[in-house]
C-alpha cells in the first residue's frame, strides 16, 4: 500500500506544481472569429485578449492544461466563482466552448478549493465545526487516548522483562513494543496537527469467517480509531483527484448515444461541481463556527448540491427542464456511488496501509 500512496502524492505534487491556468497565446480552435472574445483573427492568437486560435476537445488536452498552466486567477476569479455558484451551466458551456481566458480553469479552481478546505480545516481541527466537538474537548480526548496508550506500553514492557528472567523468547513483545511505540508517536503528532477525532463505533461483529488480512486490518482499526481518521484524513488530501475519473463515467451514462458531447466536456462539468462542493463545504463549516444554528447548515448540505447539479446540467447541456430534472435525479444517486467508491478507497488505504 505505501506504493499506492506514493503514487497518489507523486501526483498529487505534480498536479500541485503544474496546474497552471491557460496563458495567453494558449492553442485553441480555428474560426473566424476568436471563441473567448469574438473578436476577428488575424493570425495565430486573437490580438485583443490573447487567446489561440485552437481550441483542443480532448481529454489528452484537458490534462495537458495541468502540466501546462500557472495558477494565478487574477481578475479570473472573480468572474469565475458567481457563475460558479448562481449560473454553473453557463460557465461549463462557456469553458466547453471555448472561452478558456476568461476564466480560472476547472482543474486549477479545484486544485485550489482542495488545498484551502484542507488548510480550513487543519486550522480549526477538522470539519467538525457542524455542531461538533470543539478543538479543546478533542484535545483533551487525545491526551487520555495517549496517556492509555503510554499505561499498555510500560505494561508490555514489564512483561518483556519478566519473558527475559525466565528465558522465554521476547521476539514477540518486542514488535508489540514497536507497534505501540508508533501508535504514541503518530497520536503526538495528531495532537500536534489539530486533527479532529471523529466518533468512530468499536463495532464487537464476530469476523472470523473473514479472511486472515481482514481480520488483521479490522482489528487496527477497532483498536485505534484515531488512528484511522488520521490515516482517512490524510488520503482523502492526496487522492481527491481521483473523484473526477470515478464520476466522468456515471455522468456519461446520462448521453450514452449522444454524438454532440464528449468525454472532455463531462470532465468538466464534473470538476467544476466538484469545485462547488468543497467551496460549499468551506462555507458551511466557516459558518457552523459563526454559530449559525447546525439545522440550517445541514439542511442546506442537503438542499443546494441537487439544485446546483439541476441548473449545471440544464445550462451546460441546454436540456429542457424535464430533461434535466430526470437527469439531476439520477446524478444525485450517481455521485452517491462514486462518493462511496471514493470512501471504500480510502477506507482500504487506511486500513492496509
Amino acid at each position: 500500500m505505501e506504493g499506492v500512496e506514493g503514487i497518489g502524492e507523486a501526483i498529487t505534487g505534480g498536479m500541485v506544481a503544474r496546474a497552471i491556468e491557460p496563458e495567453a497565446g494558449e492553442a485553441h480552435g480555428h474560426g473566424a472569429a476568436c471563441l473567448n472574445c469574438g473578436t476577428r483573427l488575424i493570425g495565430e492568437h486573437c490580438h485583443r485578449c490573447g487567446q489561440g486560435a485552437h481550441v483542443h476537445r480532448s481529454l489528452g488536452a484537458f490534462w495537458h492544461d495541468i502540466a501546462h498552466s500557472v495558477l494565478h486567477f487574477e481578475g479570473k476569479i472573480w468572474r469565475t466563482l458567481p457563475l460558479l455558484a448562481f449560473r454553473p451551466g453557463e460557465l461549463t458551456r462557456r469553458y466547453i466552448s471555448g472561452e478558456r481566458a476568461r476564466f480560472v480553469s476547472p482543474m486549477a479552481l479545484f486544485l485550489f478549493s482542495v488545498f484551502l478546505m484542507f488548510a480550513v480545516f487543519s486550522f480549526i481541527g477538522g470539519p467538525a465545526a457542524i455542531g461538533g466537538p470543539s478543538k479543546a474537548n478533542f484535545q483533551n480526548g487525545m491526551q487520555e487516548a495517549i496517556a492509555e496508550a503510554e499505561v499498555d506500553l510500560r505494561e508490555t514492557e514489564t512483561l518483556r522483562g519478566k519473558a527475559v528472567e525466565q528465558g522465554r523468547d521476547p521476539a514477540k513483545l518486542d514488535a508489540d513494543l514497536k507497534e505501540k511505540r508508533d501508535e504514541i508517536s503518530l497520536l503526538r503528532q495528531m495532537q500536534a496537527q489539530g486533527v479532529t477525532e471523529a466518533t468512530i463505533s468499536r463495532a464487537s461483529d464476530d469476523i472470523g469467517e473473514a479472511p486472515g488480512w481482514f481480520q488483521q486490518a479490522y482489528s487496527k482499526a477497532k483498536a485505534n480509531p484515531s488512528l484511522l481518521l488520521y490515516k482517512l484524513q490524510n488520503n482523502a488530501y492526496k487522492f481527491s483527484w481521483a473523484l473526477i475519473p470515478l464520476s466522468v463515467p456515471f455522468l456519461w451514462l446520462l448521453f450514452p448515444f449522444s454524438r454532440r458531447f464528449h468525454l472532455y466536456d463531462h470532465t468538466v462539468f464534473v470538476t467544476y461541481s466538484l469545485c462547488f462542493v468543497t467551496l460549499l463545504t468551506i462555507a458551511l463549516t466557516l459558518l457552523g463556527l459563526a454559530g449559525i444554528a447546525p439545522a440550517w447548515l445541514v439542511l442546506a448540505a442537503f438542499i443546494l448540491p441537487p439544485i446546483h447539479m439541476y441548473k449545471q446540467l440544464k445550462g451546460a447541456y441546454v436540456l429542457t427542464r424535464f430533461g434535466a430534472s430526470w437527469r439531476a435525479i439520477l446524478l444525485i444517486q450517481f455521485a452517491t456511488v462514486a462518493a462511496t467508491f471514493f470512501g471504500l478507497l480510502l477506507l482500504a488505504l487506511g486500513v492496509l496501509g
